[in-house]
């Protein structure tokens, strides 16, 4: 345990403070921020007129929404209903941002539905939120009460308002979400890369200039083994740490001063008075997109990064011990290049696992890979941002055991390699090498 601790902690400071950890601490977050900083900026070009149809079969509104005419919006009404295949896909209709269903039990069940082909930010919802409540008052308050209107403002039940993909009205496909797991996945297989290569790098070098002999002569292979990879490990997961550290607080320096508005309720506030002003509500510079909303409101970041370090762990082990037997068993520094070529491609494969789980979440494959080691930390991080049906969690937990298992089983084939392959010079890697060292 001493060797261990020993190595442990000479594999840390030897990565922690070379160029490369240091420049990757500082630029990696700086990039991520970046992207994200264009994502909010790209995305929050937001539509600044919406053409909307009432469907109000029973004229239960009487053809009449707002009493004064809003720039950023025009109504139609209809005494029809039309359903979301209709509304999606019929030519009369394709002029309208969105659709509005006053259905003939509003009265009583209090229930709106809006589809929409492109879904509208926090502050058009808001709008339309405002001014279907403020009509449903001004109807209750005419036809069923002898109260006034701010009289009946006090005791009324709020609508309940559902806002519908006018082509996906169940909600079955959560691409934005998707992604975001997709992300996380890719952090994953781009942290085990690189790390991994550093312990392919510092086993061929040390196997090379023979640094490694002198070492075995004191401290059994295994402790050497096992220091090294929790070493380069640990250094991981600091750098993990650092990229949290700053890109939170790149986050936080974002909602403060990008878009200080958007979270203020004070702002809410005032848009709602200037409504009942018959003010426009303003649209455009203080709106923010989905992604911004996706970001800051929808993201279970505590969960999400939890499971991404279970599952990078698991994963590093698992693809480290790869690394390690290639590194520890190749005959020259150039000898082992031959054998990173597959490992590479089962990276990029688990990336190619994460397109068909986003796309094709309820498909067999994406079953299969979710519990495939290989696969299956990008494949978990993209379920579980979509979100697990209930009844379904024991698949993230199965997922993790295995990637866990199958990381050990593997980290002591590596070790028997590595034991028998470290001090050999001077042959040409071949597949029965690994045989033999493993008999």
């Amino acid at each position: 345990m001493r060797d261990i601790k020993i190595i442990l902690w000479r594999e840390m400071k030897e990565r922690v403070w070379s160029k490369p950890f240091l420049l990757m601490a500082v630029l990696g977050p700086v990039l991520v921020l970046t992207g994200v900083y264009i994502l909010f900026a790209v995305g929050g070009k937001e539509k600044q007129s919406w053409k909307v149809l009432i469907m109000d079969k029973n004229e239960l509104f009487s053809n009449r929404l707002m009493p004064k005419q809003d720039p950023h919006f025009s109504f139609d009404f209809i005494n029809e209903f039309v359903d979301y295949d209709q509304f999606a896909s019929l030519e009369r209709f394709s002029d309208y941002d969105m659709s509005i269903w006053i259905n003939e039990k509003l009265f009583s069940n209090k229930k709106v539905i809006v589809s929409y082909r492109e879904l509208p930010s926090q502050e058009v919802q808001r709008k339309i939120v405002y001014y279907l409540e403020r009509r449903m008052d001004e109807v209750m308050v005419e036809q069923f009460t002898n109260l006034s209107l701010g009289q009946f403002r006090e005791i009324k039940q709020p609508l309940t308002i559902s806002f519908k993909n006018a082509y996906d009205p169940r909600n079955e496909t959560s691409y934005l979400a998707g992604w975001v797991g997709f992300a996380f996945g890719g952090f994953i297989m781009l942290f085990v890369f690189l790390f991994g290569m550093t312990i392919l790098r510092s086993v061929s070098n040390e196997k090379t200039n023979r640094v490694v002999e002198v070492v075995l002569a004191t401290t059994p292979a295994r402790s050497l083994l096992t220091g090294k990879i929790l070493g380069i490990g640990f250094s991981a997961l600091l750098q993990f740490i650092i990229w949290i550290v700053v890109i939170t607080i790149g986050l936080v320096i974002f909602k403060q001063t990008a878009f200080p508005n958007t979270f203020d309720p004070s702002f809410i506030a005032e848009q709602i008075t200037d409504a009942e002003n018959q003010k426009s509500f303003r649209l455009g510079s203080d709106a923010h997109n989905n992604f911004v909303d996706l970001i800051y409101r929808q993201i279970n970041f505590p969960i999400m990064l939890t499971f991404f370090v279970l599952f990078f762990t698991g994963g590093y082990l698992f693809y480290g011990s790869f690394f390690t037997a290639i590194g520890a068993s190749m005959g020259s520094e150039s000898d082992g290049q031959q054998y990173i070529i597959p490992v590479t491609l089962l990276l990029f494969g688990a990336l190619f696992s994460g397109y068909l789980a986003i796309y094709y979440p309820s498909s067999s494959w994406t079953t299969f890979f979710s519990f495939l080691p290989f696969t299956s930390p990008v494949v978990m991080m993209i379920k579980l941002a979509n979100g697990f049906m209930e009844g379904t969690t024991w698949q993230l937990f199965l997922s993790l055991f295995l990637v866990y298992t199958f990381a050990a089983l593997t980290l002591l084939i590596a070790a028997r390699i590595y034991k028998n392959g470290i001090l050999q010079f001077g042959h040409r890697l071949k597949i029965k090498h690994f045989i033999q060292w493993l008999k």
